[in-house]
């Protein structure tokens, strides 16, 4: 039988009984632990998979593809996880969320995190690496991994199994542990060659190679806001009783769910309202800057905020950056020529602040509207003078970038990142990514409001993550607060929203796999039917419909 290798025009023999393990260390004899993954015809398989047919073609995949990403760290997660239980007898571990350029975990006892403890698990872990220990795949009937998992003390798994809509479920064993992970592992330890780890009261930092680093070990920066508000989630999630995914379908099914939405959509007012009291008690405030990554809820934010200052006796006065384009051809372009109207270089900055401090200081001003077809700013607008009580509010990607608002001092601008820094887990050991629940709610938002199926969002999501990564990520501890616009009930409501959407994509499509991975993660989710407890302010509404901010 014969297939094809993507990227060469080669054909290789293969035997019928063959795993894709078998054909990639024959085809790259001298550096197959670089590989691990691979996909047949687009569809991501594990590598110990026999599921191929003749001329199928095959594409091994890196660290540098997302899903051989996804792996190594999946394969990470697992043996730090047996290096804990190994040398603390069985301890539990939870890897919480992605912090300080890795992953932020916790062990079940906290007296246990110092240097001694760490450089024993580093040792353990190295040692697992170093004997290249197998990975084994099962697929067991989900009443035998209930039984395995209750055994291991694994409750949050026996829950989530509870509301599995299959008979049977993917587990994986390394020396005699059992785990599950969303999602394909290497076929054994050895494919791991580069990690750290790093103390992080009451934690410890899960460091790994990153694309912003090239893929080797990213430099360490440490992010302390960003702590205190996944502290906070962490602290919503115990007063709604919701930490894993197995206690959110638990509500559902029982009937609590819509107590559990109004609870959380007022964590979400309180918390409005308190940023708001901030800003309302500095009599120098006279700017709020908002700004986050694609999908996080700042038109809903900026608009429930608004509201708030009101309360207070503010008067609000929105500034859109998109009014402050440079002409067209004064636009930089990116390393593809295109214009890139990502950068802060294709803002005219000189006249955003001169027209800023004119505002500030009570004075007359024409606002700009930027004609996109035209590529040049036109003065359409009535003059605007602002009141002492007014407070201006600008959205945009740079917000957090002093260089925005360089002639503004200080002491009169109040900067906030908004993000979608989800509080619910899979389980302990699956986290959700914050960008995977953003990438959801924009197919949801793109279909809803602008007529874009899955593909295109996916097609231009990348270079959007990249934006983000450049233009906000480096800015996120300069702000003065933090709003997690995470809703810990909201996957259960894209989910009807998204699956019809995403399954659209084709087989032949480049982005097959991330179709399936995304029907995969959504699949653990029961489904919220009745939204009505849904108000028409929330941050949701903004993406799935019927906010009252349209």
């Amino acid at each position: 039988m014969k297939v094809k290798i993507v990227g060469t025009n080669e054909t290789i023999e293969v035997a019928h009984n063959e795993t894709l393990y078998g054909i990639l260390k024959r085809y790259h004899k001298n550096d197959y632990f670089n590989y691990l993954g691979v996909k047949v015809n687009n569809k991501l398989k594990g590598l110990c998979s026999r599921d191929f047919r003749e001329n199928d073609s095959i594409e091994f995949i890196d660290i540098t593809n997302h899903d051989g990403h996804r792996i190594y760290v999946r394969t990470l997660s697992l043996i730090y996880v047996k290096a804990c239980k190994d040398v603390y007898n069985d301890i539990d571990v939870s890897i919480n969320h992605s912090l300080n350029k890795g992953l932020y975990t916790e062990l079940q006892y906290k007296h246990l995190v110092s240097k001694r403890h760490l450089s024993i698990i580093k040792e353990k872990m190295q040692e697992i690496i170093a004997a290249q220990k197998p990975i084994t795949t099962n697929f067991l009937s989900v009443d035998r991994a209930s039984d395995i998992f209750s055994a291991q003390g694994m409750m949050d798994k026996v829950e989530m199994l509870k509301y599995w809509n299959k008979d049977s479920i993917r587990v994986y064993e390394l020396d005699g542990y059992y785990d599950t992970f969303y999602g394909y592992l290497a076929p054994n330890t050895g494919f791991i060659n580069k990690f750290d780890l790093r103390l992080f009261y009451p934690g410890i930092i899960l460091n790994f190679p990153t694309r912003e680093s090239n893929f080797e070990l990213p430099e360490y920066i440490e992010q302390k806001k960003l702590s205190k508000v996944f502290k906070e989630a962490e602290d919503w999630g115990e007063i709604m009783d919701v930490a894993y995914v197995g206690a959110l379908n638990k509500k559902i099914v029982n009937g609590t769910i819509s107590d559990m939405i109004r609870v959380n959509e007022a964590l979400h007012e309180k918390k409005i309202a308190y940023i708001a009291d901030e800003i309302t008690n500095d009599k120098n405030i006279k700017i709020v800057l908002i700004a986050g990554p694609s999908s996080s809820g700042k038109t809903t934010f900026a608009q429930r905020l608004s509201i708030q200052l009101r309360v207070n006796g503010k008067k609000t006065y929105a500034v859109s950056l998109d009014d402050y384009f440079v002409d067209r051809h004064l636009t930089p372009k990116d390393e593809n020529g295109d214009y890139d109207f990502e950068t802060i270089e294709a803002l005219d900055l000189e006249l955003f602040n001169e027209q800023l401090l004119d505002l500030v200081a009570g004075e007359e001003v024409q606002i700009p509207v930027y004609n996109f077809k035209k590529g040049r700013r036109e003065y359409i607008r009535e003059p605007v003078r602002l009141t002492k009580d007014h407070i201006i509010i600008i959205e945009g990607i740079h917000g957090l970038n002093d260089d925005l608002t360089k002639n503004i001092p200080q002491i009169n601008k109040f900067k906030i990142y908004i993000s979608a820094l989800t509080q619910l887990n899979i389980d302990r050991h699956n986290r959700i990514s914050t960008s995977d629940l953003r990438l959801l709610r924009r197919i949801v938002r793109d279909n809803t409001h602008r007529g874009n199926n899955a593909l295109k969002t996916m097609e231009l999501w990348d270079n959007v993550v990249k934006g983000t990564e450049k233009y906000i990520f480096p800015f996120q501890e300069n702000a003065d607060a933090i709003f997690n616009s995470a809703l810990v009930y909201e996957l259960c409501v894209l989910k009807k929203y998204a699956e019809p959407i995403i399954m659209e994509i084709d087989e032949n499509s480049v982005f097959y796999s991330e179709r399936q991975r995304l029907l995969k993660f959504l699949s653990y989710f029961l489904p919220i039917e009745d939204e009505s407890a849904i108000p028409n302010t929330s941050i949701l509404r903004e993406f799935i419909g019927g906010s009252c901010f349209e």
